[in-house]
């Protein structure tokens, strides 16, 4: 298997996983998790199997171009440290994945469990094999979206929608901050590309930006692995289900911060900003970390400060500068992972079986779970630094850097005393969960009556267990190869001699850790009483909660700094806020111009044709008289709106752009009709909600918008007549009809531009379409009328109400029966308007037509359905389901650009031949068709999705109000 292959199938296989997942029918827990498992192990495997590649040459790359001329490529590359992690992430994943399986509700919602899990799995991957910086942050940001998703899952409680939105405000942004640091680093280096980048450390710690761009990346990395003082996101993380809670602590997310350290750690450490900023940040989380521990009553709330600790630890070796504390940082992250999502297991399942994670009501769990028990007791003693097992050994060499010289400061000379008061505090709290919970009383209020899990539900547990142990007992032989090919990928030829044998002989180290254990012992015992009644949270320091500064200072942002700058800078109302923007695109017009790029020329008498100034005058008087009878009448308004769009149409089919002509004629069809039915949404008139205003000031400001419509106008008419009558050469448009049908395939040059030289900006435009009509329709949604078995009681009498008013328009009703259509012609449109759409799909690369138009003529013809026939009919007998297209359109769209990948080309390069077609002869073809079919698809989708949102309203709202005119006949009566 190529380089190219293989990296590439590591980071499509999980979000390929991801987006089946979703579609799986809800409470298959053995579907999803047989498929993520399944993802998980192919993943691991092509992992394990690349091995002696990396071992032989070091580093495995694949290159695609992305955008040349910034030079972004869209590059992976994996080392023996990015190895090393994504074998945490797809190993420890599997191991979540069938923990999941039985710890997860077949009440809950599993499939978007699994989605959301393996679409974090694949983030992570994607941050461990990124080449180029840029990749990097991209998956970086996508781990932020996830873990939101995944801490948010429960988001019936209030406590999973405050974490997660915690998490994602924290880490969003140091992700801002991270991206400002990469921007400085590539004009540092000249290139994103991290090969470059990690060639450049002399350049880059010399420079007049390193200050700046070392304070942005700690930024980004700190709040990613919560570290101090950003630290207080990360218990309040709890709230997710414990199987995410196990692969986000010790794999994924939190990893991904010091991992990036590291992964910089060759061209940014070793200097004194390095040494003092992330020393104190990390000493303080370790420190910090540990105490806070000590004094949770929640099994995860404990295990969330252990992370911070252990998270400290790892920054703090990082930011000595010294290679064996890059190697003990590496090495205790490789241990870190093991244990800890070991523990978290157990924390779930002593959740799941006794439903309670309250340490002062459990204890004597022993006698009910002696096997998970043995599991949580050989974790917690691995966390706690017991001999013989692997967090031992790191935390052995972390203490023989922490006695040594590195800057002389105090900072450097206090860390030996640091390493063992936190180590004491950790076998502290290590004692705590497993005193407090598997010895002492048996319990007898429990929720549930506690019983060992699943075999396999501990299966997980038990592998890592395992590793914890055979790490421990013979360290050399089992991980000693797999982290000497780790650090060598990091540290080259700065890589140290070091040893993992269990015994170094009686040293200082090793006092130090006996002085831990026995200190953290008699700590336990002194505070075991007052633990088992205090309020959760440390004395003294109870109050000074980071979650309570992070929602205060949410308050002060959003309710009293946003709403002064609203009233400063903006307004509620739609107008002022046009006004602003139309103003500044007047200015913006005069640059060129004052600039010297563009001149006007006149026209002459003889350049004005009497025809086309008719239609213009027509349009101009349409537009006029659609400004003036807004005031009155919206319904004429749009009709003279209508008008000025025709004027419009005839202008460009008269300067021969057929195809722009056709669009807009289609665009004015549509969009007239959900205008009409989206009347009713529009507030009331200005003038109406201030009836006490002066005349003379209403007059005033009718002018002043005139006024400014009338600079805008002409602005922009003059700034398009002055770019028209440039000579042909000095256009970019001479470059399109030159290379539209060599390069392109197509003599349709609109048609070309958009799905081909500009196809990037088309599937930008085309997901903020999607993007609209979903927000519409979500909007909308909420006041759609409910079935007449469905509803609120207050609903269901409305319904009845209306019915009974007008028993013949029970279930019938139709737009058309309310706007006068002759449905019958409506209903007999149908297939010839689908006729119509396929032609204009087929025919749009050469001629006038294209995925736009096409998916706009569809569109129409589902608009003349619902007219005609009414919802009911249509929903009953059309199968639209616009959701369902606008997502598989889009991924249509995305999947054609990543298609040119495969061939080594830039993303959404098209390919043009002729094919040879029986009966038909010799056609021309474009691989840019199945583009431009993701465009049809999405058009029609989202066009229907805002009529499906719309029409239900409509429709409820005419009867209402024929309901209540024929009360009035009535009652008159």
């Amino acid at each position: 298997m190529t380089d190219d292959v293989l990296l590439t199938i590591l980071i499509v296989l999980p979000f390929v996983g991801s987006l089946l997942a979703a579609t799986f029918r809800p409470n298959a827990r053995n579907s999803e998790a047989w498929l993520a498992g399944g993802v998980a192990l192919v993943c691991l495997f092509l992992l394990i199997s690349a091995y002696p590649a990396i071992v032989e040459r070091e580093v495995l790359r694949s290159e695609a171009e992305w955008i040349p001329a910034l030079g972004l490529g869209f590059s992976l590359r994996l080392d023996g440290f990015a190895w090393m992690f994504a074998l945490l992430v797809t190993g420890i994943g599997f191991l979540v994945v069938l923990y999941a399986r039985y710890y997860m509700s077949p009440k809950d919602p599993v499939p978007r469990f699994f989605s959301f899990l393996l679409a974090f799995m694949g983030s992570m991957l994607g941050i461990v094999i990124a080449g180029n910086l840029i990749i990097l942050l991209l998956f970086w940001e996508l781990t932020s979206i996830f873990s939101f998703l995944l801490i948010g899952y429960w988001n019936h409680t209030a406590g999973a929608r405050d974490g997660a939105r915690m998490a994602l405000v924290v880490t969003g942004f140091g992700g801002v901050a991270l991206l400002a640091g990469v921007v400085l680093i590539g004009q540092i280096v000249g290139s994103y590309d991290l090969d470059q980048v990690l060639a450049s450390g002399e350049a880059i710690r010399s420079h007049v930006l390193y200050l700046p761009a070392l304070i942005l990346i700690l930024l980004g990395t700190l709040t990613k692995s919560a570290q101090f003082p950003f630290h207080f996101w990360l218990p309040n993380a709890m709230a997710a289900p414990t199987p995410v809670s196990a692969l986000l602590h010790s794999a994924t997310m939190v990893k991904a911060g010091v991992f990036l350290l590291t992964r910089l750690w060759p061209v940014m450490a070793g200097t004194p900003e390095w040494f003092w900023l992330l020393g104190l940040a990390g000493m303080a989380a370790l420190v910090l970390g540990a105490f806070f521990a000590i004094f949770q009553h929640d099994l995860k709330g404990l295990l969330a400060y252990s992370t911070i600790s252990h998270l400290g630890l790892i920054t703090m070796l990082l930011s000595l500068g010294s290679p064996l504390g890059a190697v003990a940082a590496i090495f205790h992250m490789m241990n870190h992972a093991t244990f800890k999502a070991s523990l978290f297991m157990a924390a779930g399942i002593i959740d799941h079986e006794t439903g309670t994670r309250d340490m002062r009501k459990l204890g004597g769990l022993f006698h009910y779970m002696p096997v998970t028990a043995t599991l949580a007791m050989v974790a917690s003693a691995a966390m706690a630094g017991v001999p013989l097992l692997n967090g031992f050994l790191s935390k052995e060499m972390f203490f023989a850097e922490a006695i040594e010289t590195h800057v002389s400061s105090l900072l450097d000379t206090s860390q030996p005393y640091v390493a063992v008061l936190a180590s004491t505090f950790a076998v502290t709290y290590s004692l705590r969960f497993i005193s407090s919970v598997f010895f002492g009383a048996k319990p007898d209020d429990l929720p549930r009556e506690p019983h060992e899990p699943p075999f396999w539900m501990r299966v997980p547990s038990m592998f890592l267990v395992l590793a914890c142990l055979v790490v421990g007992i013979f360290p050399a032989a089992t991980v000693g190869p797999y982290l000497l090919t780790a650090v060598q990928s990091v540290l080259g030829t700065r890589t140290p001699v070091f040893s993992l044998a269990v015994w170094h002989g009686f040293n200082l180290p090793l006092i130090m850790s006996a002085v831990a254990l026995v200190a953290g012992a008699l700590l336990y015992l002194a505070l075991r009483n007052y633990l088992r009644h205090s309020p959760e949270g440390p004395p003294l320091l109870r109050h000074l909660n980071g979650r309570h500064l992070f929602e205060r200072g949410v308050v002060v942002l959003s309710l009293k700094w946003s709403r002064a700058a609203e009233m400063f800078v903006s307004t509620r109302r739609l107008q002022p806020q046009l006004r602003i923007l139309l103003l500044a695109a007047a200015l913006a017009a005069l640059v060129p111009f004052s600039m010297g790029s563009l001149s006007l020329r006149w026209p002459t008498g003889s350049d004005i044709d009497p025809a086309l100034a008719l239609v213009w005058l027509a349009g101009a008087a349409c537009a006029i008289g659609a400004a003036y009878q807004a005031k009155y009448h919206r319904l004429v308004a749009l009709v003279l709106l209508g008008g000025a769009g025709l004027a419009t149409c005839i202008t460009f089919a008269w300067f021969s752009a057929p195809d722009l002509a056709l669009t807009q004629l289609l665009v004015e069809i549509v969009t007239t009709i959900l205008i009409l039915l989206g009347l009713r949404w529009l507030p009331k008139r200005f003038e109406e909600i201030t009836t006490e205003e002066n005349p003379w000031r209403r007059r005033l400001r009718r002018s002043r918008d005139l006024g400014i419509a009338f600079v805008v106008g002409a602005g922009m008419a003059t700034l398009a007549y002055a770019v028209m009558v440039l000579p042909l050469p000095e256009t970019i448009g001479s470059y399109f009809l030159e290379r539209a049908y060599t390069e392109g395939g197509g003599r349709n040059v609109v048609n070309v531009i958009l799905v081909d030289f500009r196809g990037f900006d088309t599937l930008g435009e085309i997901t903020v379409l999607a993007v609209v009509a979903l927000t519409i329709f979500a909007l909308l949604r909420r006041f759609r009328p409910a079935p007449d078995n469905i509803g609120s009681p207050q609903q269901q009498r409305r319904q009845n109400a209306f019915d009974e008013a007008e028993p013949d328009r029970k279930a019938g009703d139709t737009l058309g029966d309310y706007l006068l259509v002759p449905s019958v012609i409506m209903k007999w449109l149908f297939p010839v308007i689908i006729v119509l759409a396929i032609y204009l799909f087929l025919r749009g690369h050469d001629l006038p037509g294209g995925g736009f138009a096409a998916g706009i003529t569809l569109a129409t013809a589902f608009i003349l359905q619902y007219l005609a026939s009414g919802t009911t009919w249509v929903e009953d007998r059309l199968r639209i389901l616009p959701v369902n297209w606008i997502g598989l359109s889009l991924l249509l769209a995305a999947l054609t650009g990543m298609g040119s990948w495969l061939f080594g080309y830039p993303f959404l390069t098209s390919h043009s031949q002729y094919l040879d077609i029986p009966l038909i002869g010799r056609v021309p073809a474009a691989t840019a068709m199945f583009f431009d079919l993701g465009v049809f698809g999405l058009v029609v989708g989202a066009t229907v999705l805002t009529l499906i949102a719309l029409a239900h309203q409509s429709v409820r709202k005419l009867r209402a109000a024929r309901t209540t005119t024929a009360q009035a006949v009535r009652e008159e009566g």
